[in-house]
């Protein structure tokens, strides 16, 4: 268990131990980057190369760590990012 500010958050170990596999479309992404903020594991990061909109998408740089929590797929506005159980 962690706390961060007033906010508990569990982390059970059923979860911990799923794997995940992240897809994220990068001409849908705006860049809000806020797929990076909630994900627990710290899989995101912005990307370096602009997309056609001149937008600097979330990128998955550790895809080993994901465990499929959907916090990612969750809070995205624009509905780019796909998350699998595997």
């Amino acid at each position: 268990m962690r706390v961060l500010g007033s906010k508990l958050i569990f982390f059970y170990n059923y979860a911990m131990a799923k794997k995940g596999k992240i897809t994220i479309d990068r001409e849908l992404c705006k860049g809000c980057l806020l797929c990076i903020r909630a994900c627990p594991v710290k899989v995101l990061e912005a990307d370096t190369e602009p997309n056609s909109s001149g937008s600097y998408p979330s990128k998955a740089v550790q895809v080993e760590k994901c465990i499929a929590c959907g916090n990612c797929y969750e809070v995205c506005p624009d509905v780019c990012i796909e998350v699998f159980e595997l």
